[in-house]
């Protein structure tokens, strides 16, 4: 499908989903952003009439003419409907391993873009297998990982990368990136979504080999490079005087940060690192707090890899999907993030990218907003395919990110 043709649909942005938690924060985000009567042209999508005119209605006497568009995750002819109607679909229906692959078909088959709040690697993998080439034969840009996992990474590494080649004249051979403080809640669809990988995982050891591999997402044939596995243990820094812990999206981000270097054709060089840990601090309790992050990490997946424990961590302990933090304390969420950057010489290059509100939900739903509002308005050089944020709209995703949703990308001196 040409552009001329899409642009002539019905809607720029369709939002699937729009009755879940985060579904209705980014149709706020839409509304206090572009309203309702501007250049931008969007719709509500579920699967409950009435709990739509519920959200509706509750964003306001603004919102009163937005359309509501019912369809299933299930219903293909009401997913494909959907898809024709629109430039983009933003979903937030996870887990996406389980209510997504019927969507992504539509929009592949439809030539409509598509984003999403995807981190399970095993299934972004099937999606890529299954409609890489159809995507290209249509023009559809699919777009997984489009909320703190992983677009401030994914884009902090385009960042810092303009920044090195710009400063110096040449692209850092590594780039690490630390999480040196965060203050929100774990999204309750990725907490299921995470308990769903585990699931699967024990049960189909490829999907297991899947998630280990730390280069499973790039495309077929460039699957190797210098990087290993994720960090599983404590380790101390010394370009950063902390202590180190995993970060429990390392094993989404890096894999989407490696994917858009070989989309790119490998400009950082064949030999291009990335690694993400924690920022724990120094001395005996930096690395005392490391070790007891390590250990609960190791247990959450102990206990979800277990059919008995894992429904007692979901019915009791773990936040779930449809649930989140309350208004006043998404607005008092943060993250700050911290990269160092290595050139060939050992010229080391630091950035820091900040997001305003809690990571998980206020400010996921900005990025994923401005993420479909890119796919629908700005001129993208790149086709169809399944692409990550940094290889389809790396530039005007930033300047849009920074204008609009609160973060910022900058170097430290």
């Amino acid at each position: 499908m040409n552009t001329e043709q899409q642009k002539r649909r019905e809607f720029d942005v369709i939002i699937q989903g729009a009755t879940g938690f985060t579904g209705t924060l980014v149709a706020e985000y839409l509304l206090r952003q572009y309203g309702t009567a501007g250049e931008l042209r969007w719709a509500l999508a579920g699967r409950n009439e009435k709990k739509l005119r519920e959200v509706r209605d509750g964003l306001g006497a603004s919102a009163s003419k937005l359309e509501l568009i019912v369809a299933d995750s299930f219903d293909k002819v009401a997913l494909r409907e959907l898809a024709l109607r629109t430039r983009v679909v933003l979903t937030t229906v996870g887990p996406y391993a389980l209510y997504g692959s019927d969507l992504v078909d539509a929009c592949v088959n439809a030539g409509t873009h598509y984003c999403d709040l995807a981190g399970e690697v095993h299934w972004i993998r099937k999606m890529i297998d299954a409609h890489q080439e159809r995507a290209k034969e249509t023009g559809a840009k699919i777009v997984h990982c489009c909320g703190f996992d992983s677009v401030p990474m994914d884009i902090g590494v385009w960042f810092l990368q303009e920044a090195a080649q710009e400063k110096f004249g040449a692209y850092c051979s590594s780039i690490s990136m630390l999480v040196k403080a965060t203050k929100g809640t774990a999204r309750g669809g990725t907490l299921a979504s995470m308990m769903n990988l585990i699931k699967e995982s024990r049960e189909d050891r490829s999907i297991a080999r899947t998630l280990i591999d730390p280069y499973s997402l790039n495309p077929e044939g460039e699957r190797d490079g210098p990087d290993g596995r994720d960090q599983q243990k404590v380790v101390y820094r010394n370009d950063a005087n902390s202590w180190t812990a995993p970060f429990v999206m390392a094993g989404v981000n890096t894999k989407v940060v490696r994917r858009s270097h070989a989309l790119a054709g490998f400009p950082y060089g064949r030999d291009f690192r990335y690694d993400e840990s924690v920022l724990t601090g120094g001395g005996f309790v930096g690395w005392l707090k490391g070790t007891i992050m390590v250990l609960g990490l190791a247990s959450l997946v102990i206990f979800a890899s277990y059919s008995p424990t894992r429904n007692l961590l979901q019915r009791f302990v773990l936040a779930k999907p449809g649930e989140g933090p309350d208004r006043e304390l998404q607005q008092k969420g943060f993250f700050n993030l911290m990269q160092i950057g290595v050139l060939p010489d050992g010229t080391q290059l630091h950035g820091r990218i900040t997001g305003d509100q809690d990571p998980g939900y206020g400010s996921t739903s900005k990025m994923l907003g401005e993420c479909a509002v890119c796919l629908a308005k700005d001129d993208l050089e790149t086709g169809g395919g399944v692409w990550t944020p940094a290889s389809v709209m790396a530039r005007p995703l930033i300047a849009r990110l920074r204008k609009n949703a609160g973060l910022s990308f900058e170097l430290k001196d």
